[in-house]
């Protein structure tokens, strides 16, 4: 038997989660006095759906909002949230601000209008919503009148918005923003008047050119889709803001040509980032990579960095992606291919044939970098293998260790002074290489320690490392270099040949957002091969690559 029975009012709240209802909410009670929902799932929903818009509603009275403030942003105890009260016109205002955000200058002058502002109230007691003419997009809410009488008229700025969603306003003060509410009405004001701590647009250190422009990325979004902005003066050029991070509200803009980057590529980058769920990302751009690669333990990057905005633009014009990550001075190319992370900007700054040498010098030492050390220990491990005339090659005396051991710590000793110059003062720089090259390089061969062959070819494949363009692909080779010196120890020949085969294979299998890591090697694309091997004169490359399928090929008219 089951009866219908209402909650008394004195009952209402004390069970956790019916504390929401009605006084006159009707629940069921079956034969066992079990109490069960009448309302059904729908309903219920609904019912949540108007609660979580009630707590995203600005309160009309200044006591209640400064309470739900102190509840969502900490005010009254963190030090920096500010709610300023004033009266203007007759109206009392509350400002609402970081403290360090806030830009002094353009909100004295705000301010200062606002001072001398007749009082108000009279003039929109009688003016109606529909007589005003401006539209606008939220309306018909308490005190709307005179919101947009303070929107239109008295507040001289241009980056201003008008919200009635507190979660909104919040938000926007978080990214250095000031709200502007008023007392008895249900809407607000942002005022986009921020200052960040930014550095100057300086050259970034691992992209000099000698001859080129000198500004580069800082870690204010804005400044860097500016710096590209003043470069592609397309107004086809698309920057899509998005937000990853549950707390750290991280602003990503995903940037391309709209009639030349691909619908389909843009469209799947777009989702895979609105499909992050994360906390946050508090070191922007490196984390945001691994988010869209996925979960993997391959060295080889799969993305690639720039600072530089002259080659940002190149690469929107080539049909690709660009991500800008606040907080970062570093953008994210998508797709990009092994051959990409060896390019750099100083090629195209010099003449073809000056270019193209450079290009095959760069090449050269990326290749050094990797099969050198491996090659030469197979020589030395296998003298049948050298060539004839090729003898002098190998140590001529005994040594106290072996060449694989050799080998190991000189790798290591190289990287652990590359750390210790990242961590070491600038002063003290030149004095930790002397320390380096003489009392530990020079000592070591002299007490029999160390080959004068071993540490000359581990000095040309570490040049070679460094003259890497792409800093993360510099690493990656230097583990495959250690593998492949590590075979060739155990394995002789047939181990350089497998693991070579391997790192090959497992190359061409990687994509980048479906292009294929190798291309145009693997796959063989004869015209794009040519664009790598050469540096030809601009005004011959008349079509863009196909790797990012771009919706226009035609590069010149």
């Amino acid at each position: 038997m089951k009866k219908l029975w209402t909650r008394p009012k004195q009952m209402q709240g004390s069970v956790g989660e019916d504390s929401d209802r009605t006084d006159d909410e009707p629940l069921v009670i079956d034969a066992e006095g079990n109490i069960t929902e009448s309302e059904n799932n729908k309903q219920s929903v609904v019912k949540q759906t108007q609660n979580s818009a009630k707590e995203d509603s600005i309160a009309t009275e200044f006591d209640a909002l400064k309470k739900i403030l102190e509840h969502r942003v900490g005010l009254h105890t963190s030090f920096d949230v500010v709610f300023r009260e004033m009266v203007f016109g007759g109206k009392k205002a509350g400002i609402f601000y970081y403290n360090g955000f806030a830009k002094d200058n353009v909100l004295t002058m705000v301010l200062d209008r606002l001072s001398t502002a007749e009082h108000v109230s009279d003039h929109a007691k009688d003016v109606a919503i529909t007589d005003i003419p401006i539209q606008h997009e939220v309306g018909h809410s308490a005190g709307q009148d005179t919101i947009q009488l303070f929107m239109d008229a008295l507040i001289p700025h241009i980056q201003v918005k008008q919200t009635d969603k507190l979660n909104e306003v919040i938000d926007q003060v978080a990214m250095g923003a000031t709200g502007f509410f008023f007392e008895g009405s249900a809407a607000a004001i942002v005022v986009d008047a921020k200052s960040f701590p930014v550095r100057s647009t300086e050259e970034p250190d691992l992209e000099r050119v000698v001859r080129g422009s000198r500004d580069g990325f800082v870690e204010t979004l804005l400044t860097n889709v500016t710096l590209v902005r003043r470069r592609i003066r397309d107004p086809r050029l698309k920057l899509e803001m998005l937000r990853v991070g549950r707390r750290t509200h991280t602003d990503v803009c995903l940037a391309y040509i709209d009639d030349i980057c691909d619908p389909a590529l843009v469209e799947a980058i777009r989702d895979k980032i609105n499909q992050i769920q994360v906390e946050g990302l508090p070191l922007a751009e490196k984390q945001l990579e691994e988010a869209l690669v996925g979960k993997s333990w391959n060295p080889y990057p799969m993305v690639r960095y720039s600072e530089r905005p002259d080659v940002i633009a190149v690469h929107l014009l080539e049909g690709h992606v660009t991500l800008f990550v606040d907080t970062s001075p570093s953008v994210i190319i998508l797709p990009a291919t092994f051959f990409h992370h060896v390019q750099h900007a100083e090629e195209y700054r010099q003449t073809p044939m000056a270019g193209t040498y450079l290009r095959w010098v760069r090449f050269l030492g990326i290749a050094a970098s990797l099969f050198l050390l491996p090659l030469w220990f197979l020589l030395v491990s296998s003298p049948e293998l050298k060539p004839v005339g090729m003898d002098f090659i190998g140590p001529q005396e005994a040594v106290k260790l072996p060449l694989l051991v050799q080998f190991l710590i000189a790798e290591l000793g190289i990287d652990l002074m590359r750390m210790a110059a990242v961590h070491t003062p600038a002063p003290l720089t030149t004095a930790m290489g002397l320390v380096a090259a003489v009392l530990v390089g020079e000592v070591a061969v002299k007490t029999g320690l160390f080959v004068n062959e071993v540490i000359l070819y581990l000095a040309v494949a570490a040049v070679g490392t460094f003259a890497t363009p792409s800093y993360e692909l510099g690493l990656a080779n230097r583990l495959t270099r250690l593998m492949l010196l590590i075979a060739s120890a155990i394995w002789k020949v047939p181990g350089f040949v497998i693991v070579s085969t391997v790192w090959v294979i497992y190359l061409a299998t990687r994509r980048s957002y479906n292009a294929p890591y190798l291309w145009p090697f693997i796959p063989f694309n004869v015209k794009a091969m040519r664009e790598i091997v050469l540096r030809r004169p601009f005004l011959a490359v008349k079509t863009r690559m196909s790797l990012t399928k771009p919706a226009d090929s035609t590069r010149q008219p």
